[in-house]
């Protein structure tokens, strides 16, 4: 990691903020080897979604994040409703993935199509916003869709692919959270051109009280608990459910493909692979060394890029011209737009503060 993150800071040995935060605050939740943990929490799901359908229910994408966790889950005997949100970007591979895990591993799907138009709009807005975070629309649509559905089925544990392992790692400054509502909705009534009638949402209200505390609806993270090796995930995946590899974190969607490995870089100067690859450096899966040399591999070659850009150009609705400008415009953070950024930071001040008054285990 280095200064193209606005917030980092380096101690007199030269170790960043990152790297502290990580051993200080992050770690204390990160349980590899922890197979006891792991076989009660499994249980208690179990127990939770007795007489049930479903015991959980868990987002797949394609990726291997969600794919691993899929194949954990049904390893440790779980019942997950699987559920997929389909924004308009699915790479082949993703799809042809998803249909080959829920066939072998024997689960439902439920696939939930976003209106393309609103989504199409919501997007564009998003570009003409000149903000970094281009996957709000998406990954907003996603969690909000998967609460929805959790809901609807009376299931009260949602299987989340989210891990230390890879992901301990995402400066705030790159990526603003996809759950501020307020901030989605400014976008797109400032650049938006039509409504957004079916598009799933999710406030703050909800997210974070209404679901976890009051209809009892709780998030667990299985990789935490599991020592979870990307590579070795990704072997085991190809070898048993004839999963195949899309290149990158977060590449099964082609959007989120051209904006992490283009857009964010060239405009911004956002290179998310020093975060992800900085992740696996702390979970020991890569030395800095190798890390460093995968930071040299181009991840678009010049054919690609051209045709990846003209697709999500013209998908989008936007001219040449107009995305050229967009390019070229003076970039803009969340700060510029209305926003629950002073909620945000609420809610984690006073989760740090109660958590220095529990008492010491």
């Amino acid at each position: 990691m280095d200064t193209t993150d606005p917030e980092i800071s380096f101690d007199e040995r030269g170790i960043c903020s990152h790297c502290r935060n990580f051993e200080e605050n992050i770690r204390k939740d990160w349980h590899p080897d922890d197979q006891e943990q792991l076989r009660i929490i499994a249980e208690s799901i179990k127990a939770e979604g007795e007489g049930r359908e479903y015991d959980s229910i868990m987002g797949l994408s394609g990726g291997v994040d969600s794919s691993y966790l899929a194949y954990q889950a049904k390893r440790l005997g779980l019942r997950p409703l699987a559920v997929h949100v389909d924004a308009g970007w699915n790479s082949e591979i993703a799809v042809k993935n998803i249909e080959n895990l829920v066939k072998k591993l024997g689960f439902d799907l439920h696939t939930y199509v976003v209106d393309w138009d609103e989504m199409q709009d919501l997007q564009a807005s998003f570009f003409r916003a000149g903000v970094a975070n281009q996957d709000v629309p998406q990954d907003h649509a996603f969690t909000a869709s998967l609460y929805r559905e959790a809901l609807k089925k009376g299931i009260k544990t949602i299987l989340s692919g989210g891990n230390i392992a890879t992901e301990s790692i995402l400066p705030p400054a790159w990526a603003y959270n996809a759950m501020d509502l307020r901030h989605l909705k400014a976008i797109h009534k400032r650049f938006g051109k039509r409504k957004l009638k079916t598009y799933p949402t999710i406030n703050f209200f909800q997210y974070y009280i209404y679901y976890p505390y009051i209809r009892r609806i709780k998030t667990v993270r299985l990789l935490n608990y599991l020592p979870y090796n990307k590579e070795e995930a990704i072997r085991t995946l190809e070898s048993e459910l004839g999963w195949r590899n899309y290149g990158g974190k977060h590449f099964e969607s082609r959007f989120t493909k051209f904006q992490q490995a283009h857009f964010r870089p060239i405009k911004f100067g956002y290179e998310e692979r020093k975060a992800y690859l900085s992740s696996l450096i702390l979970s020991g899966q890569m030395s800095r060394e190798d890390a460093i040399k995968e930071m040299e591999k181009k991840i678009y070659s010049e054919d690609q890029l051209q045709e990846d850009q003209l697709f999500v150009i013209k998908k989008l609705g936007l001219s040449k011209n107009e995305f050229k400008e967009i390019m070229a415009m003076p970039n803009k953070t969340y700060r510029d737009y209305p926003s629950n950024s002073s909620l945000f930071r609420l809610k984690d001040r006073l989760k740090g503060a109660l958590g220095k008054l529990a008492p010491k285990k």
